[in-house]
């Protein structure tokens, strides 16, 4: 039998914005979270730098004594990132690999670092000020779609998908009338075209969304949703903001998950929860939602409200069985963590015959197959 990998110490560095993992919504967060407990399942050494509210299996350093959006102070966070920065800088020596979700952060502190630092980027990237902080990046930069890592070519993207643990999702075949909408209550992410789709299709809409503490946030919810929200009346149902358990079975009892916005999603968690209880998506063709959607099987695109509700009844002649078992084989937190994995043993310099013995450890435990 070939020896298991080196077992590293892994520092995973969380934005100090919400817990980990999230009490509700937030996507970088749960990510980090599912990373964190996978990898500690397969015997690393793991460190979270997050927030102190934060529960997690394994050491938690203490970036902010509680997360920031829930404690109201969310607008003014470059400070509270820069002292995350400085905190794992200081500690970089107690670690094999530091693998950063600080966005742009992150770059700098790859930079500086005498420790390996893997870097993934969860949000835009097309952005005026990303050309210069890209230029010459380091090795280790992560992109979470190749739609993101298409705005910025010229950086040596590893492209690993988003995982989740999707198997224990709740799952009905004979789901409700309703269409769902889950997600921020920002303009860019088409909530109000999420009720014109319900409008034109006839179906009832509801809403789990967080409201933003931002002053650009708060005016969009006080002038704009919540007009919107009056003017449709019974039809769309505000749920709030809702818990994970919450949300996925809204999600289980929808007709269909509406993603209306025009913003280029980096990756689309919503859609892989979405498909995971078998409810099928109908999104605008943006971002990387078509390397997750596959049209006509898991659901469809269109290019506004109109399109999106002319394909609303056909929702009901796809398989929600085959969505879920597919997506849940696509997008699982383990295969999600065998390419961090896989990675890390890059970054630290250990060389092919490390990765040979990872790959050797992997097939032991069954989660490839052996050549």
């Amino acid at each position: 039998m070939s020896a298991a990998p080196r077992r590293l110490r892994i520092a995973q560095v969380a934005p100090p914005i919400e817990r980990v993992p999230p009490a509700a919504y937030g996507g970088t967060e749960r990510v980090v979270h599912e990373l964190t407990t996978e990898l500690v399942r397969r015997g690393h050494d793991v460190t979270v730098f997050a927030s102190g509210d934060s529960e997690v299996p394994c050491r938690l350093v203490p970036t902010v004594e509680r997360a920031l959006r829930p404690a109201g102070i969310e607008a003014d966070s470059g400070g509270w990132f820069a002292t995350t920065v400085k905190m794992v800088a200081e500690q970089a020596a107690d670690f094999d690999v530091i693998h950063s979700h600080l966005e742009w952060w992150s770059v700098p502190l790859a930079r500086m670092s005498a420790v390996p630092v893997v870097a993934t980027f969860h949000g835009r990237l097309d952005l005026p000020f990303a050309d210069k902080l890209f230029d010459s990046a380091p090795d280790g930069m992560v992109a979470i779609s190749r739609h993101q890592a298409s705005t910025h070519p010229e950086v040596p993207w590893t492209i690993i998908h988003n995982g989740l643990t999707l198997d224990r999702a709740p799952f009905s075949d004979k789901p409700g009338d309703a269409f769902c909408f889950v997600g921020r209550v920002d303009p860019e992410k088409g909530i109000t075209e999420a009720m014109e789709v319900a409008r034109r299709s006839g179906r009832p809409l509801r809403i789990a969304a967080k409201v933003g503490n931002m002053a650009k946030q708060r005016a969009y919810y006080e002038d704009v949703f919540k007009p919107a929200l009056a003017k449709a009346g019974k039809q769309v149902e505000y749920l709030g903001e809702l818990k994970p358990a919450e949300r996925d079975q809204l999600f289980a009892e929808s007709y269909g998950t509406l993603m209306p916005g025009a913003w280029p999603e980096p990756f689309g968690l919503v859609s892989i929860e979405s498909l995971a209880t078998g409810t099928p998506v109908i999104a605008r063709r943006v971002g990387a939602l078509p390397e997750i959607v596959r049209e006509g099987v898991d659901g469809y695109f269109g290019d506004d409200a109109a399109a999106m509700a002319f394909y609303g009844d056909r929702l009901a002649t796809l398989d929600r069985a085959a969505i879920r078992e597919r997506v849940v084989e696509r997008f699982s937190a383990a295969r999600m963590t065998d390419r961090y994995e896989e990675l890390y043993a890059r970054m630290v310099g250990t060389g092919p015959s490390a990765k040979d013995a990872l790959r050797a450890h992997l097939i032991d435990d069954g989660r490839v197959a052996a050549a």
